[in-house]
C-alpha cells in the first residue's frame, strides 16, 4: 500500500507519495509547520538553513515550470543544493532504467528527489527502491498531487479554520485530474463537510470512486450555496478527443463567470491550480476579482513545500 511506502517503522513520514490515508492530525502538522515558515520568512532576516548540505534532485518527466520552480525555490530557501535534471540528455533517454537512474544519483548522495511523471504510480515506484533517499510526488498521471492539495487546503484555512462547516465545489476535467483527487482527500482528511463534484459527464469519475460525494453535471446546482470553488484547467485535447464541445460551449455551461459566482455564498473563495485557461474555465473579471485566491494559491506553495521537504529530511 502506498500508506504503508510513505511511512518508516518509527511512524515518520518517509516519502510523500499522496495525501489519501495520511490523516487529520499528520495533514495538520504539515500545514501547521508551513505557517511556521512562512511566518519566519516574512519576518526574520536570515534564513533557517535547515537543509544546508543536502541535495535534493528535481525528476520532472513532465513539463512544468511552476510546480518545479516553487520546489526549487523552497530548496533553495532552506539551504539546500538543487539539481534540474536533464531528462532529455539524461542516460533515460539512452534506454536506461529510471530505477538505475534514480539508483546512480543516489549514490551520488543525493537526499531527495522530486519526480513528476505522466505515468500513475512512478515516484511510488521508485520510493520502493531508494535506499534512504526521500522521494515527493509533484504529480503522477492523474493519480495525486500532494503539495497541491496542501497548498489548497493551507490557503482555505487561513480563511476557514472549521473545515466542518465548508461546503466545497470542484468544478471541471475531473475524472482526468491528479489535483481534484488530492484536493478531494485532503478536504476529507479535514473533515469538510460537503465536497461536490462537477462537469460534462465524459469529464467525470465514475461514481464509484467517491460514493461518499456528490456528482453534478448543471454547474449552477453544485455551486449554489458553496463557500470554496475549485476550478479545474481544462485540457484542450478533451476538444479533440471529442469529450466534449468547443470552448464557447464549455464556458457557458462550465465556466466561472460573475453571475454564476452569485450563486455561491457570499465571499466565496474562488481557486485554481494554474495555468489559467481565461475565458474557458473562468471570466477575466472573476480570475482577478476580489474573491480570488489564485495568487495566494502560487504564494503558498512555497512554504507548505519547504514543510514537506524539512520534514521529510529531519530539517
Amino acid at each position: 500500500m502506498t500508506t504503508d511506502l510513505q511511512i518508516d517503522s518509527s511512524g515518520k513520514l518517509r516519502h510523500l507519495i499522496t495525501l489519501d490515508g495520511l490523516g487529520h492530525d499528520r495533514i495538520s502538522d504539515l500545514l501547521d509547520r508551513a505557517v511556521e515558515l512562512r511566518q519566519h520568512f516574512a519576518e526574520a532576516g536570515q534564513r533557517p538553513q535547515l537543509l544546508a548540505g543536502r541535495t535534493i534532485i528535481n525528476l520532472f518527466f513532465e513539463t512544468s515550470t511552476r510546480t518545479r520552480c516553487s520546489f526549487e525555490l523552497a530548496a533553495r530557501r532552506l539551504g539546500a543544493t538543487v539539481l534540474n535534471f536533464d531528462i532529455s540528455r539524461s542516460s533515460t533517454s539512452k534506454g536506461e532504467s529510471l530505477e538505475d537512474t534514480v539508483a546512480t544519483l543516489e549514490a551520488m548522495q543525493a537526499d531527495a528527489f522530486i519526480v513528476r511523471h505522466r505515468e500513475n504510480g512512478t515516484p511510488a515506484r521508485l520510493a520502493a527502491c531508494t535506499r534512504k533517499a526521500a522521494i515527493l510526488n509533484a504529480g503522477d498521471g492523474n493519480h495525486a498531487h500532494p503539495t497541491q492539495g496542501l497548498l489548497d487546503a493551507l490557503t482555505i484555512r487561513d480563511r476557514h479554520a472549521d473545515f466542518s462547516r465548508l461546503k466545497v465545489t470542484i468544478c471541471g476535467d475531473i475524472r482526468h485530474s491528479r489535483v481534484a483527487r488530492s484536493d478531494i482527500h485532503v478536504l476529507s482528511a479535514l473533515g469538510a463537510r460537503d465536497i461536490r463534484l462537477c462537469g460534462p459527464k465524459t469529464l467525470l469519475p465514475v461514481a464509484s470512486e467517491f460514493p461518499h460525494l456528490r456528482i453534478f453535471e448543471d454547474f449552477d446546482e453544485a455551486i449554489s450555496g458553496c463557500d470554496v470553488v475549485i476550478m479545474l484547467r481544462l485540457q484542450r485535447e478533451r476538444m479533440v478527443e471529442a469529450l466534449i464541445g468547443d470552448e464557447a460551449e464549455y464556458f457557458s455551461r462550465y465556466g466561472l463567470d460573475s453571475t454564476r459566482l452569485g450563486r455561491a455564498a457570499d465571499n466565496a473563495m474562488v481557486m485554481h491550480p494554474g495555468p489559467i485557461n481565461r475565458g474557458i474555465e473562468i471570466a477575466e473579471d472573476v480570475a482577478d476579482g476580489r474573491q480570488s485566491v489564485i495568487l495566494d494559491q502560487v504564494a503558498n506553495g512555497i512554504p507548505v513545500r519547504m514543510a514537506a521537504l524539512s520534514s521529510l529530511l529531519g530539517g
